[in-house]
């Protein structure tokens, strides 16, 4: 049995994979002078920010963190998945989808 306070580094892998075939499958489909498209940029660009930094410290060892910041990077794309900022193209594996 796994250990609670322990991630296995194949689990982050995992995750860290999921979220970047997510980064690279999304579109942003709000027009580009709407206030949409500035939300849509920005949630973009967070979940970006984060994946680089769940890469960097998968790389340096730190997992904890790399799983923290995976996390929330993902979190950024299923919120702009609901929010339909991003078109997924329906895909629920990926994405946490409203309907």
């Amino acid at each position: 049995p796994m250990e609670r306070d322990i991630i296995p580094e194949e689990h982050i892998a995992r995750y860290l994979s999921k979220t970047r075939k997510a980064l690279e499958e999304l579109k942003i489909i709000s027009p580009d002078r709407s206030f949409m498209k500035t939300a849509a940029d920005d949630f973009l660009s967070m979940a970006r920010a984060y994946f680089e930094d769940a890469e960097h410290f998968y790389e340096t060892g730190d997992l904890i963190n790399a799983f923290a910041c995976v996390n929330y990077s993902h979190g950024w794309l299923d919120a702009g998945a609901r929010l339909g900022l991003f078109d997924v193209d329906g895909d629920d594996q990926l994405f946490t989808l409203y309907k």
